[in-house]
């Protein structure tokens, strides 16, 4: 083929046809073209009109789907709250309900999956507990059983409004008949209050304020159950302290489920609060030479001391009860005490609701805070702590949490020191006013045979 055959020469062409036609047929090519046009215009302005009539519909359509999938998940996570308070009353006893918040999307959150903010609260979760402003006593598993009549009335005619009744004792024997698998593999309970059950009933009826007083790392019955979990030594022998008394070692993580699982099913059974005694080393003789293990190689003693603390805390509280612990009241101003014991009063009280310093007038040593003899002074000795108390609890900042403070107060005579006074109630009542001058509310006495100097009381 030739070049010029690629081409079309339209000059030619066009000189070749004549004028008239050449513009007929121009006409007749451009209505056509036009009325395609207008009819193309005509069919996509219906077909587009139609779709809009659709879309609206479909919107409204789904409107409607959304407002009624709201509707009925507001009404499920109405029915989940009223099926746990039902729960709670239920197993809990009255006053003991689960916190609980919902999220957006209608589900529960775990209590123990919440996450902290930097006080150590957590986040998100109601705190429904009504605190008690507590002045109590403290009383044995057989006092409770033996004079029960006794220790109702005196918080029936008295300024004593709380119990802290033993759970877990010295011994490491449990009171009652607990709900707890290794309670019963071990035999611990006792079952010494046979109707603990009744009893809180009992005692909630009349408005007294419930604490389980649970020993926490003196258990020479464990101990004795499950060696491998005791302080030893560094022969592999079990550690006795003064009394020949086997403790728990505190660094065993297999400790805490355990404590925790004991002061839960108290929880359950209907207590306030929670309280751990000998939540701390031993001071025995020969303690220096024990075997913690590993850990105790990287984790202090106040450290682990405090990591149990907080562990048990976001463990408990989300069961409707409050959390504290007895510790020396000389940790307040001794750090050497503090690190010998592992307990530090400021970090701990992060994680508690109430700490309660042992502020015995005889405990303390003659010329501690300026007292030559504490025992003989025991309103001055008791305000100097408090206030001494105050002075290190306000070194954590105003928005973080605290402890209320709640110490306890001595009715017994300490005739094993060399300048001691016998107690009665008017030391008893001396203590309780250095207690006010302190600028503090709450306190418990204790006497280890749960007998008191009510003339030290008010009455009400």
């Amino acid at each position: 083929m030739k070049k010029k055959d690629m081409y079309i020469n339209y000059h030619h062409s066009y000189s070749k046809r004549g004028r008239r036609s050449g513009n007929r047929i121009f006409k007749i090519i451009f209505i056509l073209l036009l009325l395609i046009a207008i009819g193309c215009l005509c069919y996509y302005g219906i077909i587009w009109r139609i779709n809009q009539n659709l879309n609206i519909n479909n919107n409204g359509d789904n409107n409607n789907y959304i407002t009624s999938d709201v509707d009925q998940e507001i009404d499920a996570d109405v029915n989940t709250d009223l099926d746990l308070d039902l729960h709670q009353d239920e197993e809990h006893g009255e006053g003991a309900g689960l916190d609980n918040q919902e999220e957006d999307n209608g589900q529960v959150n775990d209590p123990n999956n919440l996450p902290d903010d930097e006080q150590g609260q957590e986040v998100g979760v109601a705190d429904n507990r009504s605190p008690v402003v507590a002045k109590g006593i403290y009383v044995t598993a057989s006092a409770m059983v033996n004079r029960r009549d006794e220790i109702i009335d005196i918080a029936d005619t008295t300024e004593i409004n709380a119990l802290v009744i033993d759970v877990k004792d010295d011994n490491g024997r449990i009171t009652y008949n607990m709900n707890s698998e290794l309670v019963q593999e071990i035999g611990a309970a006792t079952n010494t209050i046979s109707d603990m059950e009744n009893l809180i009933y009992t005692l909630k009826d009349k408005g007294i304020y419930t604490i389980a007083r649970i020993v926490a790392f003196k258990d020479p019955y464990l101990a004795s159950q499950k060696q491998e979990w005791a302080i030893k030594k560094m022969d592999g022998s079990l550690y006795q302290d003064n009394n020949n008394q086997y403790w728990i070692n505190p660094y065993k993580r297999e400790v805490w489920d355990y404590l925790i699982e004991v002061a839960t099913e108290a929880a359950k059974i209907g207590f306030d609060e929670i309280q751990f005694d000998y939540i701390r080393f031993s001071t025995g003789g020969g303690i220096e030479n024990a075997d913690y293990g590993e850990d105790a190689v990287d984790i202090s003693k106040e450290d682990i001391i405090t990591e149990f603390t907080k562990q048990a805390y976001e463990k408990l509280k989300p069961l409707g009860v409050f959390v504290s612990a007895d510790v020396y009241g000389t940790i307040i101003s001794s750090q050497i005490d503090a690190a010998l014991i592992g307990q530090n009063y400021v970090e701990m009280s992060k994680y508690l609701d109430y700490i309660c310093p042992m502020i015995y007038p005889s405990h303390f040593g003659e010329g501690n805070y300026g007292i030559e003899y504490p025992d003989l002074q025991p309103q001055d000795i008791v305000r100097k702590v408090l206030v001494a108390s105050k002075e290190k609890l306000d070194t954590i900042p105003e928005e973080e949490h605290r402890a209320i403070v709640r110490p306890w107060l001595q009715d017994f005579t300490a005739s094993w020191i060399s300048n001691y006074q016998v107690y009665g109630g008017k030391q008893v009542r001396e203590q309780i006013e250095g207690v006010y001058a302190a600028g503090y509310e709450e306190w418990i006495l204790w006497n280890s045979t749960g007998r008191y100097s009510i003339d030290g009381l008010l009455e009400e």
